[in-house]
């Protein structure tokens, strides 16, 4: 005779099944985020700097178009007054003092997301190893950009101090200089954000 299972044995085993439910769901979901979220990119080649914060590279066969993540920099087509309240290309000068600094590359990025405009937002060093120069931080650091995340905040406080780049006077911020100077939807050949 087949004595059926207590009370306490199917308590047991129903916790067992929920745990290994949800096992199951945390393992499809990490294999979701895994196979939908864009992959890190090592070593890319540049092909462009497009501005104090963006750059194009190619990755395998095209060419993708990358965002510097916690920086804001001075828009391409702005200017800044300096202490003497003259005015100065600031924008044209973060676009070159970012090209100095990426230099021919390769540049090393760590991805972090995408954005609205389907641009990578990524972290990009210098040379093969992640170990080169935060372009980001040196961007900040130089005064071609603000910092918007915490990531960058000493660097910014040094370029404060030293009155460097958009700091030897006054500027409008990055993103208030694009809410002023929006362009139509039809006319822009790039988001400026």
């Amino acid at each position: 005779m087949t004595r059926a299972p207590s009370p306490l044995t199917r308590l047991r085993w129903r916790r067992r099944l929920r745990s290994l439910i949800a096992l199951l769901l945390l393992a499809g979901l990490a294999l979701a985020a895994w196979v939908w979220l864009p992959a890190p990119i090592a070593t890319v080649p540049i092909v462009h700097i497009i501005d104090g914060d963006s750059l194009t590279v190619r990755h395998e066969d095209s060419t993708l178009t990358i965002r510097l993540t916690g920086i804001d920099a001075a828009e391409y087509r702005q200017d800044c007054a300096r202490a003497d309240a003259s005015r100065w290309p600031c924008g044209r000068e973060a676009r070159a003092m970012l090209e100095k600094l990426a230099g021919r590359g390769p540049l090393h990025c760590e991805v972090a997301a995408k954005d609205r405009y389907d641009r990578i937002l990524a972290a990009c060093r210098t040379g093969l190893l992640p170990d080169g120069i935060d372009l980001g931080a040196e961007m900040v650091r130089l005064g071609g950009a603000i910092a918007t995340s915490d990531a960058y905040m000493v660097e910014e406080a040094e370029a404060q101090a030293k009155r460097r780049g958009i700091w030897q006077g006054d500027f409008v911020r990055p993103a208030d200089w694009r809410a002023a100077h929006e362009r139509p939807a039809t006319a822009m050949a790039r988001p400026d954000a």
